[in-house]
């Protein structure tokens, strides 16, 4: 029996988020044993260590296997079992008998998912005998793309579409002295299930573009502070690298002197970091750029990356939000939901097999609705990873309560190709990407409720299937530890109805019917119906004097709806059968129109507007309720945000209903006030 040292948690002055102290009651005070050296089993031993210190429990530690002669009577056992496949290094078995809990980790990564596993669990990984649960991801890469700048940007700031403060690891053009923060960052990652993380912005800009070549220790320190909790950590590159750092005179991918010096680049990274996840990589998008330049194709350029990556084991991650942002309003033939597939599709089975397709989940761009790619159910020969937007740009920017684990579980619960045909989850062969909601804001994402976002992400990855509303039951249990308030019934109750409806009371006061957009041009916050309509950036609702909504059919608009599969082309062509909330994505109605909900387009706009606004105040007043029953900071910081939601709340309702109102002429049938 051996008891190295533990490896110390971090502790910062941060908010403890999912794991606060007290969830680790029921673990840190049994008796426990750890089996197994190296890292991340030595994450676990320190793990283990601090809760028993704070709980009275005790941890012993073996560098091998459960010494045979030992007697003593634990209550929990965390040991390593190496996988013959090492790929599957993040599996665990937990089974309970004769009052002995075990958990049996896939390697290192298992071990500690496992650990996270009890802490969930609390108490009941205690309780009643338990037959083996073997528990493996269903995405090995559950990411985090943080929208970070090295150097802060003119006009987006440290962190761009970014709503808790600054960056995690960069600060005025360097990386950030002491790392406690970011390795504690790391351990609520590891608690919800992300495994990876890219460090800098997708928008590369030339202090960015060095981190690959002389910047690369600071890389290196950042991956260093993940790393004990399982973290492997990626790298947004610019695709015009060779030009902008080694000095060549072209970027083209198929040059072999370009193909060398990535080849070589990619080398010394390794050399720093050796296990480096790989690149990000956002290309003939919004400016950036990529291998159009050169008349070649995105597998061109992907593959390139790719093939430089591949002896180390690496992989790319190629975005496909590549669409023309210098559209002509006038033109209605053109249309941004279509670009993706156009792009994409042709090249089916032409990527390598480590690079990766990051495929927005909705074909636009992160509207609180949209309908599923149709490019993930269309590309069966190339990993698709799918991305999703834990940063709320569209949904409230963390200043109001949008619980999203219900919008995603939506969209990665949809079978694209209808019936029984595997799901959006399914088919992310290449794993789940979440752009980062994070920042160095004490509550880690400013508006605390927000942290339900980041840990669905996590949980989502792990369990693309699992009920989303029990992801959130989830986190409120570890976040809030009811069982240790006074009335832990009437806080469970409070926090499920501020958060379970709240994406959906959202989408009542903003846009409505999937029309999207309608916001403030440049930072996207507050309503302004016509704020993009006459701009080259393709998001245009077309609402005139007779109707609203947009033509995607095959028979009279752009065809979009053609690039489903059956049967979601033929439910998505007519307005007979398009579901409602998607009406206005796919079809250009008139205001009397009547949905399936029995009601006319003009009076739905109403009626939700009006709904919306008040159920944010009612989800204010039940969080006023809560007060005593939280931490008194955290309820006056949440308290002061509802403020602001149901401000801006009422501004939607009156922009919209008003807009809409002086479009139609058609007054509100309850006749309540419409400025």
């Amino acid at each position: 029996m051996t008891a190295p040292a533990a490896r110390p948690v971090p502790r910062t002055d941060a908010d403890p988020a999912w794991l606060p102290p007290e969830a680790f009651r029921a673990l840190g005070s049994r008796h426990v044993l750890v089996c197994g050296t190296g890292a991340p089993t030595d994450t676990v031993h320190g793990e283990v260590a601090a809760a028993c210190a704070e709980f009275g429990g005790t941890v012993a530690r073996s560098a091998g296997p459960v010494p045979e002669a030992d007697d003593r009577p634990y209550d929990l056992l965390l040991c390593l079992d190496e996988p013959e496949n090492k790929a599957d290094d993040e599996a665990f078995t937990l089974v309970r008998e004769r009052g002995l809990t075990t958990v049996s980790g896939a390697g290192g990564r298992g071990l500690l998912q496992g650990l996270f596993h009890v802490v969930r669990l609390g108490e009941a990984a205690f309780g009643a005998d338990r037959a083996p649960e073997t528990h493996r991801p269903a995405s090995a890469t559950r990411m985090l793309n943080h929208w970070d700048n090295v150097a802060v940007h003119p006009v987006m700031g440290q962190v761009e579409r970014g709503y808790a403060g600054g960056s995690l690891f960069w600060r005025d053009g360097r990386a950030r002295g002491g790392l406690d923060r970011v390795r504690a960052y790391g351990r609520l990652l590891a608690a919800c299930g992300i495994n990876a993380v890219c460090v800098n912005n997708v928008n590369v800009h030339t202090a960015e573009a060095h981190l690959l070549t002389d910047r690369i220790g600071e890389v290196g320190g950042l991956a260093d502070a993940l790393r004990p909790y399982g973290i492997r950590t990626h790298l947004a590159v610019t695709f015009a690298a060779p030009l902008v750092l080694g000095g060549l005179a072209t970027a083209d991918p198929l040059d072999t002197s370009v193909r060398a010096w990535w080849a070589a680049a990619t080398a010394r990274v390794y050399a720093a970091i050796p296990d480096f996840g790989g690149y990000v990589v956002k290309a003939d998008s919004e400016g950036q750029p990529g291998p159009f330049a050169y008349g070649r194709s995105h597998a061109d350029g992907a593959n390139l990356l790719a093939d430089a990556l591949a002896p180390h084991g690496g992989t790319v991650y190629w975005r496909a939000f590549v669409y023309n942002h210098r559209q002509d309003w006038r033109d209605r033939t053109t249309d941004r939901a279509r670009a993706a597939y156009d792009h994409f599709v042709p090249l089916d089975g032409a990527f390598r097999d480590n690079a990766v397709l990051q495929v927005k989940h909705g074909p636009v761009d992160f509207q609180p609705r949209e309908p599923v790619s149709p490019v993930i159910g269309a590309m069966e020969r190339t990993r698709i990873a799918v991305e999703i937007q834990a940063t709320q740009e569209y949904t409230g920017q963390q200043r109001h309560v949008c619980a999203l684990a219900p919008m995603w579980s939506e969209a990665l619960g949809f079978r694209p190709g209808g019936g029984a045909s595997p799901t959006v989850g399914e088919l992310a062969r290449g794993g789940l990407v979440a752009v980062s909601n994070a920042g160095d804001d004490p509550y880690w994402t400013g508006h605390p409720l927000a942290q339900a976002n980041l840990y669905a992400a996590g949980r989502l990855g792990v369990r693309p299937g699992a009920d989303p509303l029990a992801v959130l039951d989830e986190w409120i249990e570890l976040t809030f530890t009811p069982d240790a308030c006074p009335e832990p019934e009437r806080l469970r109750a409070g926090l499920r109805a501020v958060l379970r409806g709240s994406w959906r009371t959202y989408e009542k006061y903003t846009a409505p019917l999937g029309v999207g957009f309608m916001v403030q041009p440049g930072h996207h916050y507050g309503p302004s119906a016509d704020g993009y309509e006459y701009s080259p950036w393709g998001t245009y609702h077309f609402a005139d004097r007779d109707g609203v909504g947009v033509d995607r059919s095959r028979a009279t608009g752009t065809g979009y709806a053609g690039q489903y599969a059956e049967p979601w082309a033929k439910v998505y062509e007519s307005t007979a059968t398009c579901p409602d909330e998607l009406l206005l994505f796919f079809h250009h109605v008139p205001y009397g129109h009547v949905l399936h909900s029995g009601t006319t387009v003009i009076q739905h706009i109403y009626d939700t507007h009006f709904e919306g606004v008040a159920e944010a105040a009612a989800a204010r007043d039940v969080w006023a309720s809560l007060a005593g029953l939280v931490d008194g900071a955290r309820h006056a910081r949440v308290a002061e945000r509802y403020e602001e939601q149901l401000r801006s709340a009422r501004e939607w309702r009156d922009h919209i209903n008003s807009y809409f109102f002086r479009k139609s002429g058609v007054p509100d049938a309850r006749g309540r006030r419409i400025h």
